[in-house]
């Protein structure tokens, strides 16, 4: 019975996690890109809610699961794995949730009172039996055997199985310093997509110009070509209707031919045609 319910409580605590990290990416997916316009979302006060739970999470996780992974004990608080599911069920179910001091305050009073006391009461009874034949029997899989070679044993192989309190703050820094770095370049990213969809712009709306310039310079062309024919027209009757100068708009002047008088008698064109 011991053991099953040890395990129930390792399995319960592993699952809160996941169920807390599907809620925070359909939670993020739903949210805006920009932090300024994350502020006044809808889901904003949800954001912040599953945030605090996550750091409460890394706080039980760097208490207990040192110790759980090392066989040592199990994840104790299951009154904690409870009310991170109601927290987590509320905002799932409400669309205006309370503020996160409100809705987390529970969560936080039992959480903190339960590492303090491991803190304080567990966790040196179970450095205790770091040395023991019995824990090494444990860690090894074989037969407990007495001796300081045993507990060396056990020692070296918590020392390198187990990380310390500072290796995972470390990492824990670490992986915040990546998340801001990708918040910058996801930030730089949108804007270089800002300014191209700006150039875009900028382009059609010069396609657009040019497009409307070639149509006016079609249009002056095409008025362009019908002054020259009506000035060709004007030319043509000035010169079919007859004297030696013809008007042209403008007050120019064009010479005309004079036009052959016709023979007035028979015989006057008689002599012109012998004359040819």
């Amino acid at each position: 019975m011991d053991m099953i319910c040890q395990r129930m409580l390792n399995q319960g605590f592993l699952k809160v996690e996941r169920y807390h990290s599907l809620c925070q990416k359909q939670v993020k997916a739903q949210l805006p890109r920009r932090e300024s316009e994350r502020r006044n979302h809808s889901l904003a006060r949800h954001a912040d809610i599953l945030a605090a739970v996550e750091t409460r999470l890394s706080l039980l996780n760097m208490t207990f699961m040192k110790y759980v992974d090392s066989n040592l004990c199990c994840f104790i608080p299951g009154k904690v794995i409870d009310e991170i599911y109601r927290v987590l069920r509320y905002v799932n179910s409400t669309r205006a949730p309370q503020r996160a001091h409100e809705v987390l305050q529970e969560l936080r009073d039992i959480s903190s009172m339960a590492m303090e006391y491991f803190d304080e009461k567990i966790v040196p009874i179970l450095k205790k039996k770091l040395p023991g034949a019995d824990l090494s029997g444990r860690l090894i899989g074989s037969t407990p055997v007495a001796g300081p070679s045993t507990s060396l044993t056990t020692m070296s192989l918590l020392a390198k199985n187990t990380p310390s309190r500072s290796e995972m703050t470390k990492v824990q820094q670490q992986v915040k310093v990546n998340g801001a770095a990708m918040t910058a370049l996801r930030r730089e990213i949108s804007e270089v997509r800002a300014k191209q969809l700006e150039q875009q712009k900028q382009l059609q709306d010069q396609e657009q110009k040019l497009l409307e310039q070639t149509q006016v310079i079609g249009e002056q062309n095409a008025r362009l070509a019908e002054l020259e024919h009506k000035l060709r027209e004007l030319m043509e009757s000035a010169v079919g209707g007859g004297g030696g100068r013809a008007a042209v708009p403008g007050g120019a002047e064009i010479p005309c031919k004079r036009a052959r008088k016709a023979p007035d008698s028979p015989r006057q064109s008689k002599r012109l045609r012998s004359k040819k």
